[in-house]
């Protein structure tokens, strides 16, 4: 009896030994490669806190931060959120928003058929110049592109007295001469976002939409295009933040002939306002940040669905 017992407790242990050896046990290399990257991720987490966590704090406090023209008292109020929302400051919005809009809906077209053509070229020159341009041009803006504009198409420029653009009714000094200007590096910027995108369509999708009887125009409806949606809106994001958040190209060649936003905010910074109202820039510069933020809320579920298809 006491033997075999003893064979009989001996095989459980073994079992019971061999379950706890099978069991897996995370290496201590890797879990001390798992905290080493979390302190890794501290100085980025700590350059955003102090790159954007501040002045997003300060922007707040201050758009919020009511002064009293009388005694110069200060007290938190909405007074300068309701003043950014209204007037002048209200129609400089909606023509940022207008402007912003429009110019990055075309850039999105624009730049979908321009990738579209880079990509299935079968130059390789051809597409490395046109995404080393795309790169360069993306990045070009500000005052050095208004004074080409001024001096291509201005009222005194190369083509305008060239073509007599003025005499057929052309003017750069207003809406559609300023949404020009911006598709100059909101294009090119789409080129080097979509790109990626339509280099992850598979060729088994047009082949099998083929085999199926479909044409090329049934296949962009019902495969590409519902699988870049997502892709497309957000470089439409991104192109709409780009010309929103423009200043120094319309400040040097429109100035304040049209009304926008980011010129309504430098103005309200340089002291061009009424008493009691200097933080309504800040009211203003919120109201920007909401804007964006409304776009993105759009954005951002779409793109976890494209991510399926793409990766």
């Amino acid at each position: 009896m006491t033997t075999q017992t003893d064979a009989t407790v001996a095989p459980a242990a073994s079992a019971n030994t061999g379950t706890d050896a099978a069991a897996p046990a995370v290496p201590s290399g890797r879990r001390r490669r798992r905290v080493g990257g979390g302190f890794a991720v501290v100085p980025l987490l700590a350059f955003v806190a102090l790159a954007f966590g501040i002045p997003a704090l300060a922007m707040l406090n201050g758009a919020f931060t009511v002064k009293d023209p009388a005694t110069g008292a200060t007290s938190y109020g909405v007074a300068n959120v309701t003043a950014s929302m209204q007037g002048a400051y209200l129609t400089a919005l909606i023509g940022s928003v207008k402007l912003s809009a429009f110019s990055a809906a075309i850039g999105v077209v624009s730049g979908l058929l321009l990738a579209q053509a880079v990509v299935t070229s079968r130059s390789r020159m051809l597409r490395e110049a046109v995404l080393t341009a795309s790169g360069v041009l993306a990045n070009f803006g500000g005052v050095p592109l208004a004074f080409a504009f001024v001096a291509t198409l201005g009222n005194s420029g190369f083509l305008t007295r060239r073509l007599d653009l003025t005499d057929k009714g052309w003017s750069l000094y207003g809406f559609s001469g300023l949404t020009l200007a911006y598709l100059y590096f909101l294009i090119p910027l789409m080129v080097l976002t979509i790109t990626p995108a339509l280099e992850g369509l598979r060729t088994q999708w047009r082949e099998a939409a083929r085999n199926n009887g479909a044409t090329n125009a049934q296949y962009w409806r019902h495969v590409a295009l519902p699988v870049l949606a997502p892709s497309l809106l957000g470089g439409f994001v991104l192109l709409f933040g780009s010309a929103f958040a423009a200043y120094a190209t319309a400040a040097a060649m429109v100035g304040s002939s049209i009304p926008l936003v980011t010129l309504q905010i430098a103005d309200a910074l340089a002291g061009n306002v009424l008493v009691g109202q200097e933080n309504v820039a800040l009211a203003l510069s919120l109201d920007m940040v909401l804007v964006a933020g409304l776009v993105m809320a759009v954005y951002l579920p779409l793109q976890r669905r494209s991510a399926r298809w793409l990766a």
